[in-house]
């Protein structure tokens, strides 16, 4: 048997694999329903993510798993209205008239902008095509540095910088380029016509969430089960430890998967990793009034969060009984921070006031629930030298043969951490495994012969 740890999208996929390979698995999931930062809200309608989550056109993996589940037809690409709330004004940025009037950069840094963000570099007054497409060249070049040389020191002080601040706060500095130019490529989808080009689907994640639980089999998955302790014999993976409300039991594994964060992972195996991780507190509110015209508002100057998402500007609110949904959303660098201390009395107190300065005819009572989510580890700090701490998905060198890693610190996550990159990290260690099993008889046939 092949134990997963761990439930959400990476764990699923990589048992999903390992089924595909005729294995027998069983997953173990620490809270009480699979899905991690895919888990949902009831609305009136719909389900919604508690996180927000929409698919660039980049992920393709995950649109060949919805396909093999059979919904395919479920997923729609639509257009995801942006814009910039700079001095009190927002500045739609989807079409190329509306970004030519932004006012905030020269025709000159647009430009410069947009050639970057179509890959091309055009320093020394020819274009190079292929300078941006080895991402591990620019892994030790700060943010700030590669913009203002590849751009202008304009694009990165009025463009650039809010963004950071929002994403990042104060490590913002100790971010790569590379992460920059691996966000740029993952959402370089744009009709220049009508805007960025996202997919969602029809009923949310969920509906991918349930049919992959499905194919798993709901009988090889437990909930409420969390692994204490995962042994070995010296060389080999042994067993796993379990604690569910039935007691502890002790499970027979030939192979691990740990799909889970980095945390966990040294907890069972005592392996390291020191990627540094921020935490995310996501609030939804449900109105009876539409705030704002766009789907995805980021927001320039020093706000107590980083971007504004009227959900139901993107996906019909009809799905939803008729309720506009916004998310507001914030990053935040560590527990000392006040935002994660704050009660979610507190939290909506300090957001909503902010909201009603930035837009004077929001009214508060038009907000009929609020719920906020909470993540302590809901993305990396993609720092210069990443590459080097990603753990690999193979731990039979450092931990024992037969530990395999799919959890959020995998390269599958780099540059850019999404559930595509959850479901290839599951399947790159669930095809490991198959692949180290055909060799296996081979390997004893040799020995055997000998």
């Amino acid at each position: 048997m092949i134990g997963v740890v761990g439930g959400g999208i990476a764990g699923l996929a990589a048992a999903y694999r390992l089924r595909q390979h005729g294995y027998d698995v069983q997953v173990f999931e620490a809270t009480d329903d699979v899905g991690g930062l895919a888990a949902v809200y009831e609305t009136a309608g719909d389900d919604i993510e508690k996180f927000y989550h929409h698919l660039s056109k980049s992920e393709e993996t995950i649109v060949e798993l919805a396909q093999e589940l059979g919904l395919g037809d479920r997923l729609e690409w639509r257009v995801g209205k942006n814009a910039y709330y700079v001095d009190g004004t927002v500045h739609p940025l989807d079409t190329a008239w509306q970004i030519a009037a932004y006012p905030h950069m020269s025709l000159y840094d647009k430009f410069r902008l947009g050639m970057l963000t179509q890959g091309i570099d055009v320093r020394g007054g020819r274009p190079d095509f292929d300078a941006y497409d080895d991402l591990s060249e620019y892994e030790h070049v700060p943010i700030r540095d590669f913009v203002v040389e590849h751009t202008t020191q304009s694009v990165y002080d009025n463009f650039v910088d809010p963004l950071l601040d929002g994403k990042f706060g104060d490590r913002k500095e100790d971010v790569s380029a590379a992460w920059f130019l691996g966000r740029v490529r993952f959402r370089g989808e744009r009709d220049l016509l009508r805007g960025e080009i996202l997919g969602y689907f029809d009923g949310g994640f969920r509906p991918l969430l349930d049919a992959l639980v499905d194919a798993v089999g709901r009988e090889n998955i437990t909930t409420d089960a969390r692994v204490t302790e995962l042994a070995t014999d010296g060389e080999s993976v042994d067993s796993l430890t379990v604690e569910t409300a039935d007691g502890t039991a002790t499970h027979e594994v030939d192979d691990v998967v740990v799909a889970a964060m980095p945390n966990v992972l040294e907890d069972l195996t005592g392996h390291e990793c020191d990627i540094e991780f921020q935490g995310a507190v996501c609030g939804l509110a449900t109105m009876s009034e539409s705030l704002m015209d766009t789907y995805w508002l980021n927001v320039a100057h020093d706000a107590p969060f980083g971007s504004l998402i009227e959900h139901t500007n993107f996906v019909p609110r009809e799905r939803y009984g008729g309720d506009h949904l916004l998310y507001v959303a914030s990053y935040v660098q560590g527990p000392h921070e006040d935002l994660w201390q704050m009660d979610d009395d507190e939290v909506a107190d300090v957001w909503f006031d902010e909201i009603a300065r930035m837009f004077p005819d929001f009214d508060r009572a038009a907000v009929e629930e609020f719920r906020v989510a909470r993540n302590p580890r809901a993305g990396p700090i993609y720092e210069r030298g990443y590459l080097d701490l990603v753990v690999p998905y193979d731990l039979g060198d450092d931990v024992a043969d037969g530990v395999y890693y799919a959890g959020m610190a995998s390269a599958a996550q780099y540059p850019e951490r999404s559930l595509n990159g959850g479901i290839v990290a599951g399947y790159e260690c669930a095809d490991r495994i198959a692949e180290k099993r055909r060799r296996a008889p081979a390997v004893e046939s040799a020995v055997a012969d000998d």
